[in-house]
């Protein structure tokens, strides 16, 4: 059984449970019968939560079942079913929303996200969605505001059965043709979808070029979140700080802080010089103590002629001492020696060792006498890396000598095994022959006796005759 929900950004298809949920398949069926759902608001869209809607007043307090529709306000709500047990574990779950005492009325939501069993039993799973997952993703990257209500608007259009089981109650009343949205049903919203915005309408050239800027120095400011310059898009520079530029190379601190001091005490005044020849980059950053000393500053420098010079007075932008800590542990104010302007890492290290009352003065028989402990150090780690090496060299000799020693011993004694073994089977082979030549011998010796005594008793016998 299956549902087309047409929205403004896609259609839905939602296959129902029937078996599971007969009444609220019911209520939902009967009311997408009537039109009840057409051009309702999703008036709550938490991104990876829920997307809510099916109130066609869109303040989320609005909707009634369709028992309410036909019999009255007296039954706006009717019991929600919990048997059996569905669990919301997956994005595109459509289920009613539960009130006070598991009463259901309209209002319905369609999950975004995985894992969000802790709704269950508080509210009544009906249905899932089968297609039109790319329709939710859109919906789950509508921008909203801090109450997760949507700015443009996102709103059912029309809705579709393909199929009612359930027979239409007695009273029920079924338009003809989708009905014409009237001021109640579009009341709620933002900005139309079909809406086109225009914020330079009704500005002057001026606000439109501010409303540029502000927008680039925004995109200027968020990248540099981003990439981990600033702790914060929208970190503020200190308001005390006043940028001066243009200014004389002559021009020294000495001589800014005497003209500037006569609109308030100052904290500190600086003029940045290139960290290798010395010379003025002809800009400047004066810190008063008070805020107002630095707008007083701002107003009436501006232009003012310095050294020959007409020099030009700003707020400072620069959030140079601002030291963010890492993500959730926030920001720390530099103090004015580490974060000075122009210092590298080797003369910052210099600082810190002209500061610290146990590190000796840094001169050049220091810088001598440590290049001197360093050779003798590096000697006598080349020493004992070449005694190391050695002595692994010698004991790796004498290892190969030993099986060297070992392997001929042994090769000796193979060679003495298989001489005696020549040498015994070459005894054996004559020994063998020996005796088969001695058993012959015997043999003929003694068939020749035989013969011959044969022949004796032969002569016998005929003498006898």
């Amino acid at each position: 059984m299956s549902v087309v929900i047409e929205t403004t950004l896609g259609d839905i298809t939602v296959d129902l449970f029937l078996n599971s949920r007969p009444k609220a398949c019911f209520n939902f069926l009967k009311l997408c019968k009537t039109k009840y759902y057409n051009f309702n608001l999703f008036h709550t869209i938490s991104r990876s939560f829920i997307a809510q809607t099916g109130d066609p007043t869109g303040t989320r307090k609005g909707g009634e079942s369709i028992f309410g529709v036909i019999d009255g306000p007296s039954k706006r709500y009717f019991e929600m079913e919990n048997e059996p047990r569905i669990r919301h574990t997956h994005p595109g779950l459509i289920s009613f929303v539960g009130g006070e005492d598991n009463m259901i009325g309209s209002q319905f939501f369609i999950t975004l996200g995985e894992d969000l069993t802790y709704l269950d039993g508080h509210h009544c799973v009906f249905g899932e969605v089968v297609e039109g997952m790319n329709v939710l993703e859109d919906i789950n990257e509508i921008i909203c505001d801090k109450d997760d209500r949507p700015y443009k608007d996102v709103r059912i259009t029309h809705t579709v059965i393909l199929d009612d089981p359930y027979p239409d109650p007695e009273k029920i009343t079924i338009p003809s043709r989708s009905p014409s949205p009237s001021a109640e049903r579009l009341a709620g919203g933002r900005i139309a979808p079909d809406e086109d915005v225009d914020e330079t309408l009704g500005k002057s050239a001026r606000e439109v070029a501010e409303l540029q800027a502000e927008r680039e120095a925004k995109a200027r400011a968020t990248i540099l979140e981003m990439i981990g310059d600033i702790p914060d898009a929208d970190v503020a520079p200190p308001e005390n700080v006043l940028f001066v530029c243009k200014l004389n190379p002559v021009t020294t601190d000495d001589d800014l802080e005497i003209i500037f001091s006569r609109f308030g005490k100052i904290k500190s005044c600086e003029v940045i010089r290139d960290r290798k020849s010395g010379d003025s980059l002809q800009y400047a950053f004066i810190e008063f103590e008070e805020q107002k000393s630095c707008e007083d500053a701002y107003f009436k420098m501006d232009n003012v002629l310095i050294d020959d010079r007409r020099i030009h007075v700003d707020f400072s932008q620069s959030v140079s001492k601002i030291k963010w800590l890492g993500k959730g542990r926030g920001v720390k104010y530099l103090d004015e020696k580490s974060a000075k302007s122009g210092l590298d890492f080797s003369e910052r290290t210099r600082e810190s060792h002209k500061n610290n009352s146990n590190t000796k003065k840094y001169n050049k028989e220091e810088k001598h006498y440590s290049r001197r402990e360093h050779d003798r150090e590096y000697q006598k780690d080349s020493e004992k890396k070449r005694n190391r090496s050695s002595e692994k060299y010698s004991h790796r000799e004498y290892s190969y000598r030993e099986n060297k020693d070992k392997h001929k011993k042994d090769s000796r004694r193979e060679r003495d095994e298989d001489r005696h073994y020549k040498e015994k089977s070459r005894s054996n082979k004559e020994s063998s022959k020996s005796h088969r030549k001695d058993s012959r011998s015997h043999e003929k010796r003694k068939k020749y006796s035989s013969s011959e005594s044969d022949s004796d008793n032969y002569r016998k016998r005929r003498h006898r005759r």
